[in-house]
């Protein structure tokens, strides 16, 4: 995957972190209320990718998404082009979000909800959010408290060498348009609606989960078409090798494959909160085939 090396990607809805996470170290462990997992493997696990880390981080759920979101750190300068994208994962991370803005913009408006674009903070060692302080351990995640994906681009080194995930391109991108599915789901009312306490293949945590892959097929079913603020295409047109690297990406933060390859324990389908790797999988290649909201409804069936 390549974005158009001429399309236009500067944002102010993207920024690097001016720092400070609430005194908490590196790989500092956070308080998880039970279950025993102490590794730091599954604690970035536990949050990888997660939909709400204010359950863990001590914040509340906060406020409904506002149109104008208190903005934190510096925008990313160097971050003007395709180009820039194409050589510079925190540009990526940027790009990847206005590519996002422009589907999901015209998705809301057939769907039938109120877009509002996020925010997006990328950052290094720690970052203070609106549900409370995290550091690096806890990986990419959505804040629904201020609308906003965080994301430390160092986790991709470890999503390919620990995980065992393709270090392409579209695999980086995969995660944030996963996260961006979590600002859909708090837009639309999905987020708050269902019941989040249960675990396991069929739990509506797991459909949640499932849900913001099938929304992060569904951009890269539209990714070659979608255009900067000029009318520029923003990417280049999809390979196989591409969706590959995604279906990759999905894989590896399977619980399964986590629980069992990852860290060598029992594999407990009981336990499980993001689905195995074969139901993301299955999502993410749903909205890539199909590129529609109706299709990521994976409430509407009896096993997803």
């Amino acid at each position: 995957m390549t974005f158009n090396p001429n399309s236009e990607i500067r944002s102010d809805n993207t920024r690097r972190s001016s720092g400070g996470g609430g005194g908490m170290r590196r790989g500092g462990a956070i308080a998880l209320g039970g279950g025993g997992l102490g590794t730091l493997v599954l604690v970035i696990v536990l949050l990888f990718l997660g939909v709400d880390p204010s359950m863990l981080l001590g914040g509340g759920a906060g406020p409904a998404p506002s149109a104008q979101q208190p903005q934190q750190g510096t925008v990313l300068e160097e971050c003007q082009t395709g180009a820039d994208a194409n050589d510079n994962d925190d540009c990526l991370v940027q790009a990847t979000v206005e590519s996002a803005d422009s589907l999901w913009e015209g998705q809301a408006k057939n769907a039938g909800f109120k877009f509002q674009e996020p925010q997006a903070v990328v950052f290094t060692d720690s970052v203070n959010t609106g549900c409370g302080p995290a550091t690096s351990a806890t990986g990419p995640f959505y804040c629904p408290a201020d609308s906003t994906i965080y994301v430390d681009t160092s986790f991709y080194q470890q999503l390919s060498s620990r995980f065992g995930a393709s270090s392409g391109q579209l695999a980086k991108a995969y995660v944030v348009a996963h996260e961006y599915g979590h600002h859909i789901q708090r837009l639309d009312g999905t987020m708050n609606s269902i019941d989040r306490s249960g675990t396991g293949p069929d739990s509506d945590q797991v459909r949640l989960e499932l849900q913001a892959d099938c929304y992060a097929g569904m951009w890269a079913h539209h990714a070659a078409t979608t255009v900067d603020d000029n009318g520029t295409t923003m990417l280049e047109p999809l390979s196989d090798k591409d969706v590959d690297d995604a279906l990759s990406a999905a894989s590896a933060v399977g619980d399964d494959h986590i629980q069992g390859e990852v860290t060598g324990g029992e594999v407990m389908p009981d336990t499980w909160t993001h689905g195995s790797s074969a139901q993301r999988r299955n999502w993410f290649v749903k909205g890539y085939n199909e590129g529609t909201y109706k299709a990521c409804d994976t409430f509407a069936v009896d096993q997803p």
